[in-house]
């Protein structure tokens, strides 16, 4: 392999087009920025005292002595009397208006924000009641009443026979008959409270206490208002103690439970408002408030499980329906709020360009909260009525780390 040699005329060529590049590169950074001939000059006195060394990416980090940050570039001496100790940039009027730089200040708003959630609509367990007998028994008869049928609380359910049953109504009817011994009306009470604890239906009883007589069968009500989940009485069949032989349940509160992100947890509590829409009733709302929310998070869906009780007057509302739920998140009183396009976000540090007049832009770390509406909460980094710019600031940043870059060339070059 040969070694291609210059002579000296080729590399004297050679060497002028170098400085040329090295001309022609300087004079076009001049032409950048001759809206702001300071921002191209670096250069510091040597009589001029350092103040402190700041980070050279423009990030609001400084040091006292020298140092680099984690890609090798040196932090950027700031001197006493500097005008961009707070590490501002400098625009003119004219590339202010050719960036389309514009701000806004921060003021207090009351934020509305949401949070939406799909569901399902559940019965309120609570209402739901469960009608077996609590002895051997027979079914006589049952009511023109099937699964889907609408009750309403003491409505004839079905005709029941048990053995049990009529022995304790026979000795209660025996009882309140008789008219001797002054401890009838102890031993009364007693024979009633058995055909209590058999669940007797209270309207059966007062019949036997205004008949006097031991009916054959009783006539079995329904306990609550509701629908008819379940029914497997049948007629003529026999009856085990704790056989279910119909379940009804309220429909008029029922329970919207709503699975929410695992990340929205913390912005939920229990009484906060809700509305929720039915997908097989567009347009209609049904209002709400959170009434629990599960402590378990579903480790497949990473969501968390809340319960939102709904009035369902007309029942339209049904057990398994579909629903979506818009739960109110944000705060009742005004806060400190800046427009969300002020923000630029770095991951775990966020921060604003503050306008500080006559064409200087100062940024600053924020720490912020709630966000909606197109607005997010300042917590800590702006004070009310600054104003911060909400279009351009990119722009406005990559102008600060240019400078910054062009300060640590030039300060790296002095000897």
């Amino acid at each position: 392999m040969k070694t291609r040699v210059f002579s000296r005329p080729v590399r004297g060529a050679l060497a002028g087009v170098a400085m040329i590049g090295i001309a022609g590169f300087a004079a076009a950074q001049m032409n950048d920025h001759k809206d702001h001939p300071a921002a191209a000059t670096h250069a510091a006195p040597a009589d001029r005292k350092i103040k402190y060394y700041r980070n050279p990416m423009g990030l609001p980090d400084t040091s006292p002595v020298p140092k680099q940050d984690s890609m090798g570039m040196d932090y950027i001496p700031v001197y006493e009397g500097d005008d961009s100790d707070d590490g501002s940039v400098k625009l003119s009027p004219g590339k202010i208006q050719r960036t389309g730089v514009k701000s806004e200040p921060a003021a207090s708003r009351i934020i509305r924000a949401m949070i939406h959630a799909p569901g399902v609509i559940q019965l309120d367990e609570r209402r739901i009641s469960v009608i077996a007998m609590r002895s051997e028994s027979y079914i006589q008869k049952v009511e023109n009443v099937t699964v889907g049928t609408h009750v309403v609380k003491g409505q004839p359910l079905m005709e029941v026979y048990s053995p049990a049953v009529s022995s304790a109504a026979a000795e209660y009817i025996s009882t309140i008959n008789s008219k001797t011994t002054a401890g009838d009306g102890l031993y009364g009470r007693g024979s009633r409270q058995r055909l209590m604890n058999l669940d007797v239906p209270d309207a059966a009883i007062v019949t036997m206490e205004k008949s006097r007589q031991v009916p054959i069968g009783i006539e079995w009500t329904s306990p609550r208002d509701g629908v008819v989940l379940e029914r497997n009485a049948i007629e003529g069949m026999r009856a085990q103690p704790g056989a279910v032989l119909f379940r009804i349940a309220d429909h008029a509160l029922v329970w919207a439970v709503i699975d929410a992100a695992e990340r929205d947890l913390g912005a939920l509590a229990v009484g906060q408002p809700a509305t929720v829409r039915a997908r097989g009733f567009p347009g209609r709302e049904f209002t709400g408030k959170i009434d629990v929310v599960y402590p378990e998070i579903n480790k497949e869906t990473r969501t968390a499980r809340l319960r939102i009780e709904l009035t369902n007057p007309d029942l339209a509302l049904l057990h398994g329906m579909y629903v979506d739920a818009d739960i109110s998140i944000g705060s009742p009183d005004p806060v400190l709020t800046i427009p969300d396009s002020a923000v630029m976000d770095a991951g775990r540090r966020q921060a604003v360009f503050v306008d500080k007049g006559d064409g200087r832009f100062e940024p600053r770390e924020v720490k912020l909260g709630q966000r909606g509406d197109g607005y997010v909460e300042v917590r800590h980094g702006v004070s009310e009525g600054e104003a911060v710019v909400v279009s351009g600031n990119f722009l406005i940043d990559a102008e600060s780390n240019l400078k910054a870059a062009l300060k640590g060339f030039s300060d790296g070059a002095q000897p």
